[in-house]
Protein backbone atom coordinates (compact mmCIF):
# COMPACT_ATOMS: atom_id res chain seq x y z
CA UNK A 1 0.00 0.00 0.00
CA UNK A 2 2.89 2.16 0.52
CA UNK A 3 4.25 1.97 -2.81
CA UNK A 4 1.01 2.19 -4.48
CA UNK A 5 0.21 5.58 -2.27
CA UNK A 6 4.00 7.05 -3.17
CA UNK A 7 3.05 6.42 -7.17
CA UNK A 8 0.39 7.05 -7.32
CA UNK A 9 0.23 10.62 -5.86
CA UNK A 10 3.85 11.42 -6.40
CA UNK A 11 3.59 14.16 -8.62
CA UNK A 12 1.46 15.74 -5.14
CA UNK A 13 3.97 14.72 -2.76
CA UNK A 14 7.35 15.02 -4.48
CA UNK A 15 7.64 19.01 -3.50
CA UNK A 16 7.20 17.22 0.08
CA UNK A 17 9.83 14.65 -0.53
CA UNK A 18 11.81 17.65 -1.60
CA UNK A 19 11.54 19.72 1.40
CA UNK A 20 12.11 16.55 3.71
CA UNK A 21 15.15 15.51 1.85
CA UNK A 22 16.87 18.78 0.35
CA UNK A 23 19.94 17.41 -0.66
CA UNK A 24 17.58 15.43 -3.78
CA UNK A 25 17.35 17.36 -6.78
CA UNK A 26 14.71 18.41 -8.99
CA UNK A 27 16.78 15.41 -11.25
CA UNK A 28 16.68 13.03 -8.56
CA UNK A 29 13.26 12.95 -8.28
CA UNK A 30 11.94 13.19 -11.60
CA UNK A 31 14.24 9.19 -11.91
CA UNK A 32 12.44 8.10 -8.67
CA UNK A 33 9.12 8.41 -10.80
CA UNK A 34 7.50 7.07 -7.34
CA UNK A 35 9.20 3.91 -7.15
CA UNK A 36 9.79 3.55 -3.08
CA UNK A 37 13.01 1.52 -3.80
CA UNK A 38 14.64 3.87 -6.17
CA UNK A 39 13.53 6.66 -3.23
CA UNK A 40 15.57 4.24 -0.73
CA UNK A 41 18.30 4.03 -2.93
CA UNK A 42 18.70 7.80 -3.47
CA UNK A 43 18.34 8.02 0.47
CA UNK A 44 21.23 5.79 0.98
CA UNK A 45 23.48 7.69 -1.75
CA UNK A 46 22.78 11.17 -0.70
CA UNK A 47 22.57 10.43 3.18
CA UNK A 48 24.57 7.99 3.88
CA UNK A 49 21.36 5.77 5.19
CA UNK A 50 21.80 2.14 5.33
CA UNK A 51 19.55 0.03 3.68
CA UNK A 52 16.99 -0.47 7.03
CA UNK A 53 17.66 3.38 7.97
CA UNK A 54 16.02 4.50 4.50
CA UNK A 55 13.19 1.67 4.32
CA UNK A 56 12.21 3.25 8.01
CA UNK A 57 12.42 7.04 6.81
CA UNK A 58 10.44 6.42 3.77
CA UNK A 59 8.06 4.35 5.47
CA UNK A 60 7.75 7.10 8.04
CA UNK A 61 7.40 9.83 5.52
CA UNK A 62 4.48 7.72 3.51
CA UNK A 63 2.90 7.31 6.85
CA UNK A 64 3.01 11.11 7.83
CA UNK A 65 1.66 11.99 4.39
CA UNK A 66 -1.17 9.72 4.81
CA UNK A 67 -1.89 11.16 8.37
CA UNK A 68 -1.63 14.48 7.08
CA UNK A 69 -4.00 13.67 3.62
CA UNK A 70 -6.67 11.78 4.12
Amino acid sequence: MNEDILKGKWMEIKGSVKEQWGKLTDDDLVEVEGIKEKLEGLLQVKYGYSKDKAQQECSKFINNYKKNNP
